[in-house]
């Protein structure tokens, strides 16, 4: 499966850089953004594709108000949508400006209407929000373009990334990829729950990744070795930007070491390997191997004393030890000659 030229069976694990609301209101910034991106090795940068009015209604009333212990407390989710959106006007200079500079771009629609302002970019996927993934019809019409297709399951019940699987493959779209996520901002560490990551690709047959909101990049690390393929985190700039994000996005020195150590993990990772590489056989001059360690005459009996197990590996395989003693020296052997008898 690809994403645009990315194959995520064979290129290891795709890093997107989520722009989200951190472009403090100025599409100079979002270009800034994209560039810093590409520059510290992120495969893609996402977009947010929605208006306060397609998020929710301009109300005051108590429902509209957020609470519950977020960094947006009290805040009307109208006027944070407001705040954060990226305006519509900005997506072609900014699909145009990443694909110049050879950074994938893609978005995430959060209404019908902003999957069809996004096919005109002819985008390599589409990502399903946390929040969005209990909205069916959007997932079945963002399904049916055909793209590939990453949800996040931050709070979704085990029925309902079924039924988000189901809703994809009966559109015959079959390019599914979940991504474990925990639907706070910022998340702790306890909630992150990263066993989930190979058990959703297990359990729903689909490629597995993780959507980050924790503080710091352990978790990203942790995850590439549970096999996500995908890894999505909240990228600023600098976070003397501000905004609805910021307080959870990494900056560019933090996001290009997570990615350092992402990429070290998939090396240390590497694959199931027996083979006898030319490294290996190289090392094995310091393993044990059968060597005499008296003067023998031929005729001797060879002992416990006189045949040892010791470095370098030169001589015997140690595992002949036990067939060499009690047998008797077929000719004359030296103190630190390799025992080399048959």
């Amino acid at each position: 499966m690809k994403i645009g030229n990315f194959n995520l069976m064979t290129e290891g694990v795709y890093i997107i850089a989520e722009l989200s609301a951190n472009h403090g209101g100025k599409i100079e910034i979002a270009k800034e953004t994209i560039k810093a991106a590409k520059e510290i090795g992120a495969n893609a940068i996402k977009l947010q594709t929605y208006t306060a009015d397609t998020l929710t209604l301009d109300s005051d009333k108590e429902d509209f108000i957020i609470k519950g212990g977020t960094l947006w407390d009290d805040k009307r989710l109208y006027d944070l949508y407001k705040e954060a959106y990226l305006p519509w006007e900005w997506h072609k200079e900014l699909f145009d400006y990443a694909r110049e500079i050879g950074i994938d771009i893609f978005s995430s629609p959060f209404d019908k209407t902003a999957v069809d302002f996004l096919e005109q970019f002819n985008p390599s996927a589409y990502k399903i929000a946390s929040f969005e993934i209990t909205d069916y019809e959007l997932i079945r019409y963002t399904a049916s373009k055909g793209r590939p297709i990453i949800i996040s399951t931050g709070i979704a019940t085990i029925e309902e990334i079924q039924d988000a699987v189901d809703i994809c493959r009966a559109e015959d779209n079959h390019e599914i990829i979940l991504l474990k996520c925990t639907s706070a901002y910022p998340a702790a560490l306890e909630d992150a729950n990263l066993l989930t990551i190979p058990n959703l690709a297990e359990t729903f047959g689909v490629i597995s990744g993780f959507s980050d909101h924790t503080l710091g990049t352990t978790s990203p690390v942790v995850a590439t070795t549970l096999g996500a393929k995908v890894i999505e985190k909240h990228f600023i700039l600098d976070k003397s930007i501000g905004g609805a994000d910021a307080d959870f996005s990494l900056d560019k020195e933090e996001f290009s070491e997570m990615i350092k150590a992402v990429k070290d993990t998939e090396k240390l990772l590497g694959k199931v390997d027996y083979s006898m590489s030319e490294k290996k056989k190289k090392s094995r001059q310091f393993s044990r191997s059968l060597y005499v360690a008296e003067d023998i005459k031929a005729g001797e009996v060879f002992t416990e004393k006189n045949i040892r197990s010791v470095r370098p590996g030169y001589g015997m395989h140690p595992k002949y030890l036990n067939d060499v003693l009690g047998k008797m020296a077929d000719k004359d052997y030296e103190f630190g000659d390799r025992l080399n008898w048959r």
